[in-house]
């Protein structure tokens, strides 16, 4: 078996796109995605179709959260973020958005290599970030309180793989706003064939500047071009 994980597509259909035929390409079995679907770019409602049309199995990420729901107890977040999600909502439709509402915090399965957990943030928080800096006890404390042997969580938009000696913890990157330095969606492969699990990490290279253009088209913030171009926050 191997799965295709994908994550942060952020409203980036140019991305999605090229990252898609990439897994096809490779083969893959099933693909899954960690949540944050919107937010940022300027084509949420055809990332949406397209997620929903391929029936990819997909957990609510911070960002589907914010839109979908009033959360009154949290201060909204710096810089661009929540002006994104804000015109996001002239863009889905009635189904989208109960659709969206109805995505699960977590997902699971049973691999020939121990029990998967896959989320945005942590199963009670998609806000949260999984530090892949952390030390080898603490990221093994975090994989038996999810009773997992692998993990999939997401956030950071910087692909990164950590293996413990319970297991792996696995970010996949970002599919649509990929912050590790160079333009490209990010998306991994979990090959389950062999002896040892097989993790890689792709760079996928597709249109950046059409995904730009549609940011400016839109009068969405030019910062956010940037980034899609550099795949970095330029200081």
């Amino acid at each position: 078996m191997k799965l295709g994980v994908i994550s942060d597509l952020h409203a980036n259909i140019h991305a999605l796109r090229a990252v898609w035929k990439k897994l096809q390409d490779l083969q893959v079995t099933q693909v899954i995605c960690l949540g944050d679907l919107v937010g940022y770019g300027a084509t949420p409602d055809e990332v949406i179709r397209f997620v929903r049309e391929n029936q990819i199995s997909t957990t609510m990420g911070s960002s589907e959260a914010r839109l979908s729901f009033d959360i009154n107890n949290r201060e909204l977040r710096q810089g661009i973020a929540d002006q994104t999600i804000e015109w996001s909502k002239s863009r889905l439709s009635p189904d989208d958005m109960k659709w969206m509402r109805n995505l699960p915090m977590t997902g699971r399965m049973q691999t020939a290599h121990g029990r998967l957990r896959f989320m945005h943030g942590l199963p009670d928080d998609p806000d949260a970030r999984v530090d892949m800096a952390d030390s080898q006890k603490n990221l093994n404390e975090l994989l038996e309180q999810q009773n997992c042997q692998i993990l999939l969580t997401a956030g950071s938009h910087i692909p990164t793989v950590r293996e413990v000696n319970l297991g792996f913890i696995i970010n996949p990157g970002s599919v649509g706003l990929s912050l590790n330095g160079e333009p490209g969606a990010d998306c991994a492969i979990l090959d389950f064939s062999a002896a040892k699990l097989r993790v890689e990490l792709f760079k996928v290279p597709y249109n950046f500047q059409a995904a730009a253009f549609d940011i400016l088209t839109w009068d969405l913030p030019s910062m956010i071009a940037d980034v899609i171009k550099n795949g970095s926050v330029r200081k």
